[in-house]
């Protein structure tokens, strides 16, 4: 008898140690940082750009900048807490999210509800505060995810990928809103349209490379839907106008027009070479890794001449 209370002792110690070990990777896995950190990215992008093109100081805009990077993270969160919370059912059938939090009972549906309503509250308060014009933005990238994404197109049509891909695209035109209202510049047409053409070739490879998952939670993503010979062709149209659409930034520099053209060049080139040579997953993964080293380079490259630009100019 002794040694069970014991053993029931130690068990009910760990349960309520486990909780406050795991707390920051609970909430992490639930708001989706790893989605946040690159949306900030191009956050930044649109930050930068706005500040260059209107030759304005990052300091005169630093309280604006800081409320855009704050309420930008939030509502990124928000937005990826409510997919957790909505998809939570398909999510248990695929191995690469079974064990989210939501899934696991990690985190209960109405704290999950409760964070993402909170996190957007203040996010777009924080938006609001820096620019209305951004906080617009962040509701329509908000509204658009959770909505016409996560809601309705993702179990239903295999164009979900492109539904996606407009809210996926309003982090740039975020941080751009929070320093100016006017829109009318093709370099931020430029952030825009990368933005939504790159997530298509990015996404298709993430929907081959779990191809399996997908099909067991009846996920109709294009390789399911219609195979990998389509999704392969398919990535090639939007790499095609990707590499066109690099030339929208021959007004904000040559060099860096040339460098978005050479990046979806090679894109294109692996693309073509690799299907040819490699296995359909083997092609997803080197097809996957590239997409993040092709944004994150043609980003950070865009934000560091821009505010060296800002700062010397």
């Amino acid at each position: 008898m002794r040694s069970d209370v014991k053993m029931d002792s130690s068990v009910q110690k760990a349960s309520l140690a486990m909780p406050k070990q795991n707390l920051t990777k609970i909430l992490a896995e639930t708001i989706k940082t790893g989605i946040i950190k690159s949306n900030l990215i191009a956050v930044f992008a649109g930050l930068a750009l706005a500040l260059y093109i209107n030759n304005m100081s990052p300091f005169d805009k630093l309280a604006e900048i800081l409320l855009t990077i704050a309420g930008s993270a939030l509502v990124i969160g928000a937005a990826g807490t409510f997919n957790n919370l909505y998809d939570r059912d398909i999510d248990s059938v695929m191995d690469r999210t079974k064990k989210r939090p939501t899934v696991t009972g990690a985190i209960q549906p109405k704290l999950a509800l409760l964070l993402g309503s909170a996190m957007s509250l203040f996010g777009l308060l924080f938006l609001a505060i820096a620019s209305p014009l951004a906080a617009f933005f962040g509701f329509l990238g908000l509204f658009l995810y959770v909505v016409p994404y996560t809601m309705w197109s993702k179990r239903r049509t295999v164009y979900n990928t492109e539904i996606g891909s407009l809210s996926g695209a309003m982090p740039p035109l975020i941080g751009w809103a929070a320093i100016t209202s006017d829109l009318m510049h093709l370099e931020l047409l430029g952030l825009f349209i990368i933005m939504v053409l790159w997530q298509m070739p990015h996404f298709y490879a993430i929907a081959i490379r779990k191809h399996n998952d997908y099909k067991a939670a009846n996920v109709p993503m294009l390789p399911v839907v219609k195979g990998f010979k389509r999704t392969y062709a398919q990535t090639n149209i939007y790499l095609a106008a990707l590499m066109a659409g690099s030339f929208l930034f021959a007004g904000l520099h040559i060099g860096i027009a040339l460098l978005a053209f050479l990046l979806s060049s090679a894109w294109f080139i692996l693309s073509v070479i690799g299907y040819k040579k490699m296995s359909p997953e083997k092609w997803a993964t080197t097809m996957f890794i590239f997409s993040l080293n092709h944004l994150t380079i043609l980003f950070v490259v865009i934000i560091v001449y821009c505010f060296i630009g800002t700062l010397f100019a």
